[in-house]
């Protein structure tokens, strides 16, 4: 397909979309089927239909809802200046939703986003409004891949149309973000392309009179001093906006203040009249480690305040893709007057996800899915270990990488049946660092590629007996039958696919010393949809948006708990091949990755009850401070080896449970024993009442509860954790004195009731450690057993308030109103198996105690323990010589 071909495309999928959006329900897909071939006929669109019904299926079937805020309620300002002003108009916004329906989404997805952004808007200072100075500080919560970049554009569109004069984005540390975001700025909102040798209309642009908002950055040059001087441009110069796409780095950051304070202040060295915004994207890209003084966060973030500082008017506002974000945690990397510079005080915004994100909640926390889409690598240390260094020789590459390979081929192959061959299809690999080291596995990967390539050309039209001789055949079709034999072909129609894979596959590494940029948009241009094998490290991983990304495999080592999440570039929309998407990573990295999504997800949740209790955004700062997961996420940043530091601790609304388990039978049995004694005496002379999955005991003294946990003994490394969640209990008996009990008991799996034995909950993928068994995703609890023994009414009352989701354990949390204590037998399954049962607990905590927190002593052997962290020495910043 050429490229008129791909535009007519383009065109008649947008067209059919907003022809569906007139119905008020989500149609079949045999209604959108029925309604592409006779909208076919009616506009004489001759292409294939396949392609065009997938995009608008997805399209239609996709929805995000507005999220939620927290606001300084104690701050004189009024959200709804948006509608009461109602003298600015809509040039900019509304050529961003056009642009975006004719990108091919759908209106209500185009109005949804409008609507985010007008609340944002609404939270940011009226641009026309009485007052010699003021400022704004805020922070938005979205998720990796999620969308962030077309929230903050529709942001800015309509900030220009309120009469923001001077905005900036501030887009991470590497050269390959910068240019990516100023290609989609150039789209969304300069309607011009930025490169000098092709400086055309596109995007919004090519709206009749569109008025192009002036800039001083291009797609190759970041903001220089030099430039701007020698241009004579000051900022009142310009009756249309400006907008500056620049590296958050210390020179650039310099550079840009010198011009603003030589050029524009006025004798009091302050800007005035001209009303700034900031958009920190990637806000904590930097970690407090770097041995870069360019991009140390403590200078970086001293320049912005000194850049915010010269104007009268200004507004900051930071992106961020987790809750824990570092203003947060790493108060270290501010300086105390820049924390109190850039913290959001005035408003936190969580953006919610489209329903169609493939995101944490489908790759980690749900445990159907995950278990297919997560693969455990096993075999690198043998090969290209975590501890390597840049001059060690790397032989070979580890087997699994080799089949995470074959099945991308195959996924790829898939794809093209599928009718999505003028789609991108990508792979990800990241395993090392060192940009010598990611050059060696380019070479080693091509060397297999080659080999692949020639099999397949030779055999792919052969009898299977023929073609099922060569090994790299069988490889293939292994893959196929390993991951994809339930899809909708036979190895037949993927064989014979196969050589279509290859006539558009190239290798890439992507790192700050890359000679050729891994351009998804060359290939546009030419018609045809890129399959990219793309090697690097952090330039990879943080921020750069890996188009049609379907295998990850990463091994990375887990210390680096503050970038962790920002590397999973798997997450973001898979339209038509999520079921073919599959990551690999180490064991660790998976049961962490399920560990923090889950206390991600919980702390959004958390922002929705704090905004009905009517806190601030600085109470959820210091909520998220004493997050029990924010000592495993920084303790590295925070201590040296054997050194004790006291932490403040608040369990508000989380589960807390013994994931790291003793492997002595004789420790078991003895915990049996009290689970059973307990039990006997109905923990205090209380009635049992079946659950369906056990039984729940009401209304338990919390003292009687406190006794239970201090008798039961987990493993040695979790005694601290057991300790700190009796003292949680105490510190917040006063308002809770009474707790439930759950006994969770498979019934078919060995229940017992005469002789107090629970029926076993099957555990397969947890893992042996020396004399501790560690549970995977550090998860004791299923899913959704704290929903157990709650009423009908409370059970009603969790759905509403998690609308539009489906509840969650925090939404039933949320409605106990009191700590809850869950007693499982696990039975673990596999060779590796410590015993057959293994008894453990949980006790969840009731969120809305804010503000009590408990002192924990912990150094980094404790956390190293707890967590399976190294804490020998910080990592350096990748893509190394």
């Amino acid at each position: 397909m050429n490229l008129n071909e791909l535009e007519k495309e383009k065109n008649f999928t947008s067209s059919l979309i907003t022809a569906l959006a007139i119905s008020d329900e989500v149609p079949t897909r045999d209604e959108v089927k029925k309604k592409a071939k006779a909208f076919a006929e009616i506009a004489g669109y001759d292409g294939k239909l396949d392609s065009v019904i997938e995009n608008a299926m997805i399209a239609v079937d996709t929805r995000m809802g507005e999220g939620v805020s927290l606001v300084n309620v104690e701050a004189d300002h009024d959200e709804d200046w948006v509608f009461n002003r109602g003298n600015f108009s809509s040039t900019y916004s509304d050529a961003y939703d056009e642009h975006l329906k004719n990108d091919g989404w759908h209106p209500t997805m185009v109005q949804s986003l409008s609507n985010v952004s007008t609340r944002l808007l609404g939270h940011l200072q009226d641009p026309d409004s009485v007052g010699n100075s003021w400022d704004r500080r805020g922070l938005v919560i979205g998720s990796v891949q999620s969308g962030k970049t077309a929230n903050y554009m529709g942001l800015i569109a309509k900030a220009a149309d309120a009469g923001y004069k001077f905005i900036i984005v501030s887009a991470g540390v590497h050269n390959n973000l910068r240019k990516q975001t100023q290609e989609r700025i150039d789209e969304g909102f300069v309607g011009r392309s930025s490169d000098p040798e092709n400086r055309v209309d596109i995007g919004v642009g090519l709206k009749k009179d569109y008025p192009h908002p002036a800039t001083l950055t291009n797609i190759n040059d970041d903001f220089k001093k030099k430039t701007a001087d020698q241009s004579g441009w000051k900022l009142n110069d310009f009756s249309k906006p400006i907008i500056l796409v620049i590296k958050k780095n210390v020179h650039t950051l310099n550079a840009l203040h010198k011009w603003l304070k030589e050029m524009n202040a006025q004798g009091n060295g302050r800007i005035a009249d001209v009303p700034m915004l900031m958009i920190d994207d990637e806000a904590d890209n930097a970690s407090v480690n770097t041995n870069k003084e360019d991009v140390d966060p403590t200078k970086t973030n001293a320049w912005i305040r000194k850049i915010l500082g010269l104007f009268d008017k200004s507004c900051y506002v930071g992106y961020t893709a987790t809750p824990f974000a570092n203003i947060f945690i790493n108060p270290e990397s501010y300086d105390q007057e820049v924390y109190d510079e850039l913290f959001p005080r005035d408003f936190i915004y969580c953006l919610d996800a489209p329903t169609t994100y493939f995101g944490p909640e489908k790759v980690f926390l749900d445990e159907d899915r995950s278990e297919f889409i997560t693969k455990p690598i096993t075999d690198c240390e043998d090969y290209l270990p975590f501890s390597h260094k840049k001059d060690d020789e790397v032989a070979d590459l580890p087997p699994s990488l080799y089949r995470a390979i074959d099945q991308f081929v195959v996924a790829r192959a898939i794809r093209n049946l599928r009718g999505q061959k003028n789609k991108h299809c990508s792979m990800m690999v990241n395993v090392s660092r060192f940009v010598n080291i990611q050059k060696t596995v380019r070479d080693i990967i091509s060397v297999y590629e080659i080999k692949l390539r020639q099999a397949v050309k030779a055999n792919y039209a052969m009898p299977e007996e023929i073609s099922i001789q060569n090994k790299y055949m069988r490889a293939l079709k292994d893959a196929f039958l390993c991951e994809y034999s339930d899809c909708e072909f036979d190895w037949g129609d993927i064989k014979s696919a196969l050589f279509g894979v290859f006539a558009n596959l190239r290798l890439f590494v992507v790192n700050s010393k890359s000679d050729e940029p891994l351009d998804y948009k060359k290939y546009e241009k030419d018609g045809h949809g890129l399959t990219a094998i793309a090697i690097g490290g952090l330039s990879l991983s943080r921020g750069l948006t890996i188009e049609g990304l379907c295998m990850s495999y990463m091994y990375r080592n887990t210390k680096m708990y503050d970038t962790l999440m920002q590397m999973g570039r798997w997450f973001g929309y898979r339209p038509g091949f999520e079921d073919l998407c599959r990551v690999y990573l180490s064991q660790d990295s998976i049961d962490w990755y399920g560990h923090i999504a889950g206390a991600s997800e919980e702390l959004k949740q958390q922002i929705t009850r704090m905004r009905q209790d009517g806190l601030s955004p600085k109470q959820f700062g210091l909520y998220v401070m004493s997050h029990p997961d924010r000592l495993l996420i920084t303790a590295r940043n925070k201590m040296r080896a054997g050194q004790q530091v006291t932490f403040k601790q608040n369990f508000s609304g989380r589960l807390l449970e013994s994931y790291i388990l003793p492997t002595d039978s004789r420790i078991n049995e003895q915990n049996e024993e009290l689970i059973a004694r307990y039990w006997k005496d109905g923990f205090g002379g209380k009635e049992l009442r079946p659950t369906g999955k056990g039984w729940i005991i009401e209304d338990i003294p919390v003292e009687t509860i406190e006794g239970f946990i201090t008798k039961f003994r987990p493993h040695s490394t979790f005694a601290e954790r057991k300790a700190a969640a009796v003292s949680y209990l105490q510190a917040i008996s006063e308002d809770a004195p009474r707790g439930d009990v759950l006994l969770v008991s498979v019934q078919k799996n060995g229940e017992n009731t005469k002789n107090f034995r629970l029926g076993t909950q099957k555990r397969s993928s947890a893992r042996r450690l020396e004399s501790a068994w560690r549970t995977s995703k550090d998860r004791v609890a299923s899913r959704n057993d704290e929903k157990l023994g709650l009423s009908e009414p409370q059970q009603a009352e969790a759905e509403k308030i998690a609308l539009p989701k489906a509840p969650s354990d925090f939404h039933y949390r949320s409605v106990r109103k009191k700590p809850l204590l869950m007693i499982h037998v696990l039975g673990p399954v596999g060779e590796d198996k410590p015993d057959d049962r293994v008894p453990a607990f949980g006790i969840s905590f009731p969120p809305g105690f804010y503000e009590t927190e408990i002192n924990v002593v912990a150094n980094t052997v404790w956390v190293e323990r707890m967590h399976g962290a190294s804490f020998d020495s910080p990592e350096e910043e990748d893509d190394e010589e």
